[in-house]
């Protein structure tokens, strides 16, 4: 049997990770198209030229998982440096500890709970005339009343989805943990840590492959890239790779103003703002993210969200009710088109970290790896959550 020929259109961890999955074990000829001038995506780090501090170009990206399989992968290609994160917010009240912890509600609250009496006090805070929470707010004031949810949520959810909090999902908040003791680590997986020489080196390894054909600041345009291939892997905007026939499905976006300082600006990698009042909603130092590295100056960037316009990066899917229903549009679409597979953040419209990412794309390049052989198709979806 030939070697199969596949395009893959996007360098980021998705498109990177097949194939070199496609290449190494099926040994086939794998072209990948990247749009942008470097690999890695939205995860792209890069040394800044004035401070020597390794940035993030598009926002912080600390690497955590309870997936052993996908922590021994990405190590084959990168040196990780144990790295934790630990973020604070700041408010007209004081500086506290994220997620909500032990410390945060006795700072807040001025008590010395303990884990029980803290657990108690917080049920005292709950609204409890909400049953099953319909929206982001009503499951804040379900669980932890008006007073930390005003303080902590209300403002900076505004500002970063751009939507009165009642028109989000109640999983978003779900997915944010209050603790009972004082861990004050933002993430709550066996494995973090942050690759030594950055992202975009990571994916570069990833694609160092003879059968693989990197083609950088190269669109993609259906019809016109994709002849001569046994099949399409499609990493970009679902809604761009139909020519937005259907309409724009809603993204938030974000911009970075930069700070530039000398020594230490703020004393920690991320601190959000909460408040209304600041249209920022996060600071991120990029020299935290390497306490490993010395560096006299630094480099800080100011983070704003806003909707994404055409021409803007997408950053964070929305799925609000008319995004939903236009998904499933296009999913239809997509499930209507032979020859294609769409994975990944945008080709998926849901938001994903990165091991969830690379988790996928290892999965897919199991069931190709199988069934190849016997003429089956890849599968249109990887994943086939509903819309």
């Amino acid at each position: 049997m030939p070697a199969p020929r596949y395009l893959i259109v996007g360098a980021g961890f998705s498109g990177a990770v097949l194939a070199r999955e496609l290449a190494t074990r099926l040994g086939a000829r794998v072209t990948v198209l990247e749009a942008r001038d470097h690999v890695a995506g939205n995860c792209h780090t890069e040394r800044d030229a004035a401070t020597g501090v390794m940035v993030h170009r598009h926002g912080p990206h600390i690497f955590n998982t309870d997936n052993a399989r996908v922590w021994r992968y990405v190590q084959e290609f990168g040196v990780f440096r144990p790295y934790v994160n630990r973020v604070k917010a700041q408010t007209s009240r004081g500086v506290f500890t994220l997620p909500i912890n032990l410390h945060t509600i006795n700072q807040f609250f001025g008590r010395t709970f303990n884990p029980a009496e803290a657990r108690a006090f917080l049920t005292t805070l709950g609204d409890p005339t909400i049953g099953e929470a319909r929206n982001f707010e009503e499951q804040a004031l379900k669980t932890i009343g008006r007073e930390l949810y005003e303080t902590f949520f209300h403002g900076y959810t505004l500002k970063q989805w751009g939507c009165d909090p009642r028109a989000l999902p109640a999983s978003i908040l779900q997915r944010l943990p209050v603790r009972f003791n004082y861990d004050d680590t933002y993430y709550a997986r066996q494995y973090q840590g942050i690759p030594e020489e950055g992202y975009t080196a990571l994916v570069a390894r990833l694609l160092a492959h003879p059968a693989i054909e990197l083609r950088l600041g190269a669109d993609y345009r259906r019809g016109r890239d994709d002849a001569g291939f046994e099949h399409v892997f499609f990493t970009g905007p679902l809604d761009a790779f139909f020519d937005f026939t259907a309409g724009r499905l809603g993204y938030r976006t974000v911009t970075f103003e930069r700070i530039d300082a000398v020594g230490d600006y703020q004393g920690n990698a991320v601190i959000n703002y909460p408040e209304a009042s600041v249209p920022w909603t996060r600071i991120h130092e990029h020299k935290h993210f390497t306490p490993w590295e010395r560096h006299e100056r630094t480099v800080a960037f100011r983070e704003y969200s806003q909707e994404t316009a055409p021409g803007d990066l997408p950053y964070y899917p929305k799925r609000l009710a008319p995004d939903k229903a236009l998904l499933a549009r296009y999913r239809a679409l997509a499930e209507a088109t032979p020859g294609v597979t769409f994975l990944g953040r945008l080709a998926t419209y849901r938001y994903m970290d990165m091991e969830t990412v690379i988790g996928e794309a290892l999965t897919l390049a199991d069931t190709i790896a199988e069934t190849h052989p016997r003429g089956v198709a890849p599968p249109c979806f990887p994943n086939r959550e509903a819309p």
